[in-house]
């Protein structure tokens, strides 16, 4: 009996990541030149990588993904406890536990772990359909948080935020109603804020905000954490007693997450590292420290800006070839493309990305096989949010968060990860239809 191999392997699925990868070659090598004794080390290394990540994207395409069903529990539990392990003995890179090593090498356990979480979670939506709205709601946030509580003690701040992206659209196709995850959302956003505010006060204004010391002032921010939380609990007492009235419903729901963002987001401000929140204030000002925390993203933008519309050609970039920009063969790969390539290669690149989201699209759309479908949809919001934080990471429009661009940064374990992904979704496609 022949194996129809085309059954299997979706050839648009496979020239993007072909062309995707092949580009990563060429700029890390580029990035490479500014160090020659580096040349030869990342760029071939980057080869041998992309070329196992072509064979396991193979080997996961002709895989019968439906098989994950019944291991899919095992798989979370033995994620968490390599992270753990990753946690205790792990090798410690840039302040980051991170990384088990074997002998030279290391594997980055935390990249993984978006995957088996995504298989996890669609097992979990699919078996759930049942259940009260609300404990589904609780019960896949609960399953999220256990993997970022776990990746953000290493501490990885830019890998832990991945998971909330994939949590989000997994429940939206999973069918929670949409305003838990608006809920979801809005709490998120609220921390965020709340967390921002008091090092905008400080770091970026200068000046004294009235509004600013409830957030600043531990008494003021505990008495408004305590007025909203008893306004939450009060409203959802009377709702339960006078269920016709919706007004108390909504009084609950928002001074519910308002009271949750407060909290957290005191825990956030505890919690978060010195180059953390310069981060975050780069981001609201660069120019607020240019030739510390703000020089990546300068000159990020400078080599951007020097592209104009063909680029200065591959290895002639003056911003990525004298040394201008660190980390430019991992976060900031797309500054030196731009550079180099200009703005008709980078539009290029948008294109084969594009091609790449709208075919997991229709492959979603085509899949009647719900854990299937739920797969794929966490694994395109993985690509779309490494895709858009990392691009407007080096655009200045987005917080510096050490996100790779994947398929071209470097890096084993995060080309690794796409790969795989990539030959999951094939898997969906060449069995969409239900068990």
């Amino acid at each position: 009996m022949k194996i129809k191999v085309f059954q299997f392997i979706d050839i648009l699925l496979l020239l993007c990541v072909v062309s995707l990868s092949v580009f990563g070659i060429v700029f890390i090598y580029s990035a490479g030149l500014s160090n020659p004794r580096k040349i030869g080390d990342i760029y071939t290394k980057q080869i041998v990588w992309a070329s196992i990540g072509f064979v396991l994207m193979l080997l996961f395409a002709f895989f019968d993904y439906r098989k994950l069903f019944k291991w899919a529990k095992h798989l979370f539990v033995l994620t968490c406890l390599v992270l753990i392990f990753t946690r205790l003995f792990g090798v410690s890179i840039k302040g980051a536990k991170s990384w088990i090593g074997f002998h030279g090498l290391g594997v980055q356990p935390s990249e993984f772990s978006k995957i088996i979480f995504t298989i996890f979670l669609a097992w979990y939506l699919t078996n759930s359909r049942n259940e009260n709205p609300l404990i589904r709601f609780l019960i896949a946030c609960g399953i999220a948080l256990i993997p970022v509580g776990l990746i953000m003690l290493q501490p990885d701040l830019g890998t832990s935020l991945v998971f909330f992206p994939i949590l989000i659209f997994m429940m939206y196709m999973g069918g929670i109603h949409k305003r838990y995850i608006f809920m979801l959302l809005l709490f998120v956003a609220f921390t965020g804020l709340f967390t921002v505010l008091p090092i905008w006060e400080v770091k970026i204004s200068n000046t004294s905000v009235q509004l600013v010391h409830l957030l600043t002032n531990l008494k003021l921010r505990l008495l408004l954490i305590g007025l909203t939380g008893f306004l939450c609990v009060f409203s959802i007492v009377s709702y339960w007693l006078f269920s016709d009235s919706r007004y108390f419903y909504w009084i609950a729901y928002f001074s519910g997450i308002i009271c949750a963002s407060l909290v957290s987001s005191y825990g956030a401000g505890k919690f978060l590292k010195e180059y953390q929140i310069m981060r975050l204030i780069i981001f609201i000002n660069p120019y607020s420290d240019p030739t510390r925390h703000g020089w990546n993203i300068l000159n990020s933008l400078r080599a951007i800006g020097n592209g104009g519309s063909s680029g200065w050609g591959v290895g002639l970039g003056p911003q990525s070839q004298h040394g201008y920009l660190p980390e430019q063969h991992t976060d900031f790969i797309f500054s030196i493309l731009s550079e180099e390539l200009g703005f008709f290669g980078s539009l290029l690149i948008f294109m084969i990305y594009l091609v790449f989201f709208l075919r997991i699209v229709y492959i979603i759309r085509n899949s009647t096989n719900e854990f299937g479908t739920l797969i794929a949809s966490g694994l395109l919001a993985m690509f779309f949010f490494h895709f858009v934080e990392n691009i407007g990471m080096v655009m200045g429009v987005m917080p510096i968060t050490g996100i790779p661009l994947m398929f071209l940064s470097y890096g084993g374990s995060s080309l690794w990860t796409a790969m795989i992904s990539v030959g999951l979704v094939m898997s969906v496609r060449s069995r969409k239809y239900d068990f």
